[in-house]
């Protein structure tokens, strides 16, 4: 008889909240299939018990199949990944889908979520939203992601490490536009927990003056229906931010080319009415 892959939540930061049945399903299960299984053996410590571990990172795109046959022959799998729901963003789906389509008892034990849970204390609409995980890292990918997200009314969840922030910031406030309110919920469940809501402008120049810190989940306001057409900024909007990036110690050039990116706008287009400001400011300094 078959057996069952289990889906298993596991905490996203404080370990007090993983649920009873999360640890009694780890207990029951026969070997469990974890993202790190590094990470995942000092949980399992935690609980005081030892399991069969293997890296679904390395078997769910090339050989999946292995961890689906073992199930197929009887044995419970528990399927986790470092942190929260498993399966969201991460390739555990892909284990899931195979599953499902081979027939085999897929059943969930829910749990801590970092998406959902930073939604709940943005303080940003709740009825309607969208996760969209980490944006593309390829300069084509991102642009096209950031100008449909232009258009999106619902609110936005987004994941950005640290070390990618800045940039994930630079380039939502020239998309979206600097005066667009964005909640930054940092290292949730954890002691240096931080829920800061604001405007993706105000962001852009606080972290110019500081390092960014742990994990982020954004919380992003939707565009409001019918604004500037499609919710786009105007041009006067990303010389704007441009501006205050300038503002911040950026050189001309690095300002333009941030504020412009995602939006419909050039670098070059952005730096020529820079210049333009500037050389009109000191015409207006010489005459006086």
């Amino acid at each position: 008889m078959p057996g069952t892959l289990y889906i298993v939540a596991t905490p996203i930061g404080n370990l007090e909240d993983l649920t009873p049945r999360a640890a009694e399903t780890f207990a029951r299960a026969d070997f469990v299939a974890a993202e790190d299984t590094r990470v995942t053996l000092r949980l399992l410590n935690h609980l005081g018990l030892k399991k069969p571990l293997v890296s679904y990172y390395e078997h769910a795109l090339h050989h999946g199949g292995a961890i689906l046959a073992r199930i197929e022959a009887g044995e419970d799998c528990a399927l986790c990944s470092d942190a929260g729901m498993p399966c969201i963003s991460d390739p555990g789906a892909v284990l899931v889908r195979d599953a499902l389509e081979r027939g085999i008892r897929v059943v969930p034990a829910p749990g801590a979520s970092a998406c959902v849970t930073a939604l709940a204390v943005s303080g940003q609409d709740t009825a309607r939203f969208v996760f969209e995980g980490f944006l593309p890292q390829q300069k084509k990918e991102r642009r096209a992601r950031l100008d449909a997200l232009r258009r999106e009314e619902r609110t936005i969840l987004l994941y950005e490490a640290p070390h990618k922030l800045r940039a994930t910031l630079d380039d939502l406030a020239g998309a979206l536009g600097p005066e667009r309110s964005v909640t930054l919920c940092r290292e949730l469940t954890k002691l240096h927990e931080e829920i800061v809501k604001t405007t993706l402008g105000a962001a852009v120049e606080y972290y110019r003056a500081n390092d960014p810190r742990g994990e982020y989940v954004l919380v992003v306001a939707g565009a409001q229906p019918g604004a500037d057409g499609d919710g786009a900024p105007t041009r006067d909007d990303v010389v704007a931010a441009a501006r205050r990036l300038l503002d911040a110690g950026e050189p001309l050039s690095s300002a333009a080319r941030q504020a412009a990116a995602g939006t419909p706008f050039s670098r070059g287009e952005i730096y020529k009415a820079l210049l333009e400001g500037r050389n009109t400011a000191e015409g207006d300094r010489g005459s006086e």
